[in-house]
């Protein structure tokens, strides 16, 4: 039975866990959020990490046809929820929709390796921890 918890993953860490082997730390952080909680996207992240993961820079790690199979999956894993909260703290904007999603969805924590998120735990008494962190934690 799951508990009650949600969590946030970052663009860059969710692509993390799908390029390398599933025993990264970041993969760890990813089987460990689906098992023990709910991963939470928005419309405005599922999307960035669509349009980041396909990307041909990727193709010497995992063919395309197997990351459009991986986008596929995630989005039968993970819970959409809108998101209405408009935040603007962020040193780098592009990150604020992470704080967005977090705050709509209750999240429990953020995960993310960006500085520029570290730098603002917590966030609304929201943590927002590194991979590594969180497999400690969670």
């Amino acid at each position: 039975m799951k508990k009650n918890k949600r969590f946030v993953f970052d663009t860059n860490t969710l692509v993390s866990a799908f390029l390398l082997s599933s025993n990264t730390i970041a993969a760890r952080a990813y089987y460990k959020a689906i098992e023990t909680g709910e991963l939470v996207l928005s419309d405005n992240t599922f999307n960035e990490f669509s349009d980041v993961f396909i990307r041909p820079k990727f193709d010497r790690y995992v063919p395309l046809s197997k990351r459009m199979i991986i986008i596929e999956d995630l989005r039968s894993v993970v819970k959409v929820v809108p998101v209405k909260a408009v935040i603007e703290i962020c040193r780098d904007h592009k990150d604020d929709k992470f704080l967005e999603l977090a705050v709509d969805a209750n999240a429990t924590c953020i995960v993310t390796g960006d500085m520029d998120l570290l730098v603002l735990n917590p966030f609304r008494q929201i943590p927002i921890v590194t991979a590594a962190d969180f497999l400690k934690l969670f």
